[in-house]
C-alpha cells in the first residue's frame, strides 16, 4: 500500500512526458536601437525589429507555416476622452471617459491578417488587434473594458491613430526565409519618453507556439532634459529659480516699455 503514491506519481510523470510535443521552437530577437534619443528637433524615426525561430533536431522540417505577431506598447498612463456637443452656439465638453493605465504608444503588426492567423476566441485571448487589446476604463463606479464599438473607445483609438499613437498593420512583419523575420516600428514625431515592451508571439495552425520579449527606451537629451531632470530632483531650487526669472523678466520688460 505504501508505495502506490510514489507509483501513481511517477504514472502521472511518465503519461506527461508522453504527452508532450515532439518538437520544440524558441524566438532570437534584437531590434536595430535599444535608446532612442530625443532632441528638440526630432521629428520620428524607425526601428528594425528582427529575429528567428529557432527549432531543435527533433521539429520535423514539414511542420505548419508560422504566423508572427508583434505587440509594441510604450509607458502607460491616465487618459481622458471627452465628448464635445454644440449648446448655444458654442462646442463645450458634455460628457468624458477615462481610460486607466493605457499605453501612450501601441502597434501591433502580424505577417497577414489576424482572422487567418487564428480564431476569434484566440484572437481575443491573446489580444490580436486594436479591438482585442484590453483598454481599462473607468465607467461610473465600475471598471473594465467595454465592446470594441463602444463610442468612447473608439474615439480614443480614433484620435491615437490619427497621431500615429496606436496602429496595426497586418502585412508588416515580413519572413525572409521560413524562420527569418523582420518588421519596422515607425516612431512619430510626437512619441513619449520612456520604456518600450515589445512582445512576440509565435503562432502555427492557429495556435501559440511560443512568444519571447524584448524593450527599448526613448529619452530626452540636451537642455530639455537637463530642465526636466532639474524639476523632478530639485523641485524646491527648480521653482524658487522659475520665480525669480518671472520677475526679471517683468522688472526687464518694464524698463525696455517704460514710456517717460
Amino acid at each position: 500500500m505504501r508505495w502506490r503514491a510514489p507509483l501513481a506519481i511517477t504514472g502521472v510523470f511518465a503519461a506527461m512526458l508522453a504527452a508532450a510535443p515532439v518538437h520544440a521552437e524558441r524566438l532570437i530577437v534584437s531590434v536595430s536601437n535599444h535608446r532612442v534619443t530625443v532632441t528638440p528637433n526630432y521629428s520620428g524615426g524607425e526601428l528594425v525589429l528582427f529575429g528567428s525561430v529557432e527549432t531543435d533536431a527533433s521539429t520535423p522540417a514539414s511542420h505548419g507555416k508560422y504566423d508572427l505577431v508583434v505587440t509594441v506598447s510604450g509607458p502607460r498612463a491616465d487618459m481622458v476622452t471627452r465628448r464635445k456637443e454644440r449648446r448655444f452656439g458654442i462646442w463645450i465638453n458634455t460628457d468624458s471617459r477615462q481610460f486607466l493605465q493605457v499605453p501612450g504608444y501601441l502597434a501591433l503588426f502580424s505577417n497577414r491578417p489576424f482572422d487567418q492567423i487564428a480564431s476569434p476566441e484566440v484572437q481575443r485571448r491573446q489580444q490580436l488587434g486594436l479591438n482585442n487589446v484590453l483598454l481599462m476604463q473607468r465607467v461610473g463606479p465600475d471598471y473594465g473594458d467595454v465592446v470594441p464599438n463602444d463610442a468612447f473607445r473608439s474615439a480614443f483609438v480614433r484620435l491615437l491613430s490619427e497621431r500615429g499613437l496606436y496602429r496595426e498593420a497586418t502585412s508588416a512583419v515580413t519572413f525572409l526565409t521560413p524562420t527569418l523575420f523582420r518588421t519596422g516600428i515607425p516612431l512619430p514625431a510626437e512619441v513619449p519618453i520612456g520604456t518600450y515592451n515589445i512582445e512576440i508571439k509565435l503562432f502555427t495552425d492557429g495556435a501559440l507556439v511560443t512568444r519571447t520579449e524584448t524593450a527599448f527606451e526613448i529619452v530626452k537629451v540636451g537642455f530639455e532634459q537637463f530642465v526636466a531632470t532639474a524639476a523632478r530632483q530639485n523641485g524646491f531650487s527648480y521653482g524658487l529659480f522659475t520665480a525669480f526669472m518671472a520677475l526679471m523678466t517683468g522688472w526687464m520688460a518694464s524698463i525696455v516699455f517704460r514710456r517717460d
